[in-house]
């Protein structure tokens, strides 16, 4: 075990060549602690049992997990190699159904190992790849959150569900990212955060995360958050997401397109922030994005818990869909797009999977 303290610049996936040091998110905000994950299966596992989440962070400890397994190859058999690491991926794209930027870092590491003459140069091209990553969606991030920040200004009142900060990121997060250059250029947001049921990822995760870098942060019930819009001057709501279609439909945590209903009713503006690896061109429309479905006992229990009658019927989904048409803009790491004007993202992401 590991504890380690950071403030107000969280890392949440260190890789050590031989493991990798994660923040267990499960444990926030009570206790800060680093987990050690040795092999393929254990980063399987902290996916698919949420010590790391957030898109971004997903995807980067599934590229270090490729790097970890190929570190673990004994064999010089470059085939035998190619063959296994095929397996390790998709063992590792089988944690967790929705997030794309899963599939895009474990595809982007994959390709570069496609490339060696021998596994001595698969290995070092898949940790170059994996380290870039994580390199690249931190400045994506900050540059995320330049953007973001034309649209709000000093002292006005935001709203938010769900973790997308630092510790969903490489650094800074997507729709926390504005938040934090915010405070950089000394003013004062005032952030809303609903506590997202069930797993109270804004709750436990983005209040602590904000209250670290001294952000002003007041925490709301979910079925708070129309009452709340109305009553505090809500200026606009900002989200995360996990995917996005190529119409513009998002898939976001689960009570995402309930804000967007009510944000839309009350005239308030909703923005995604994403970076361009979350947009999924190939997936057309919402309606075919796969939502994820959870074990019971996180909505019939918080922690051990029962609050709801021993066999009751539980339907827990872990996102919803938001149409792009509740969506007033997208902030990305190349600027604000309307959700009906997204060719050069769409031209962008093309160039991306041709180089």
């Amino acid at each position: 075990m590991i504890v380690a303290e950071q403030k107000n610049s969280i890392i949440s996936v260190i890789y050590n060549k031989d493991h990798i040091s994660l923040l267990d998110q499960r444990l926030l905000p009570q206790k800060m602690e680093y987990v050690r994950l040795s092999t393929i299966n254990d980063v399987w596992h902290a996916i698919h049992q949420l010590q790391v989440r957030g898109a971004p962070a997903i995807g980067i400890a599934a590229a270090f997990g490729l790097a970890l397994w190929a570190n673990h190859w004994q064999s010089s058999d470059l085939p035998s190699f190619l063959k296994a690491l095929h397996r390790a991926k998709s063992q590792l794209a089988s944690s967790r159904p929705t997030a794309v930027n899963l599939f895009w870092a474990l595809a982007r590491v994959v390709d570069q190992a496609k490339r060696a003459s021998s596994v001595r140069e698969a290995k070092i091209l898949i940790e170059k790849e994996a380290l870039e990553i994580q390199a690249e969606d931190e400045e994506i991030c900050r540059r995320i959150g330049e953007h973001g920040l034309t649209l709000f200004s000093d002292e006005q009142n935001i709203m938010t569900i769900c973790n997308a900060g630092s510790i969903a990121t490489a650094r800074y997060g997507t729709a926390l990212a504005p938040f934090y250059l915010a405070k950089e250029a000394g003013w004062n947001l005032h952030i809303y955060a609903c506590e997202t049921r069930p797993l109270l990822q804004g709750a436990r995760l983005t209040t602590w995360e904000l209250q670290q870098a001294d952000i002003d942060v007041t925490l709301i019930t979910d079925n708070m958050a129309a009452h709340t819009m109305r009553t505090k001057n809500i200026d606009a709501v900002i989200v995360g997401c996990d995917r996005v279609a190529k119409n513009g439909d998002v898939a976001n945590k689960i009570g995402t397109f309930g804000l967007a209903l009510q944000a839309k009713s009350l005239h308030i503006p909703f923005y995604v922030a994403a970076p361009l690896s979350t947009f999924d061109f190939q997936t057309l429309t919402g309606e075919e994005i796969p939502i994820e479905e959870r074990a019971d006992e996180e909505v019939s229990h918080i922690g051990q818990i029962a609050t709801a009658p021993a066999n009751t019927k539980v339907f827990n989904p872990a996102f919803d869909i938001t149409p792009a048409s509740y969506i007033t803009a997208f902030i990305t790491e190349h600027g604000i797009f309307a959700p009906d004007n997204l060719e050069k993202l769409i031209e962008l992401k093309t160039k991306e999977r041709s180089t």
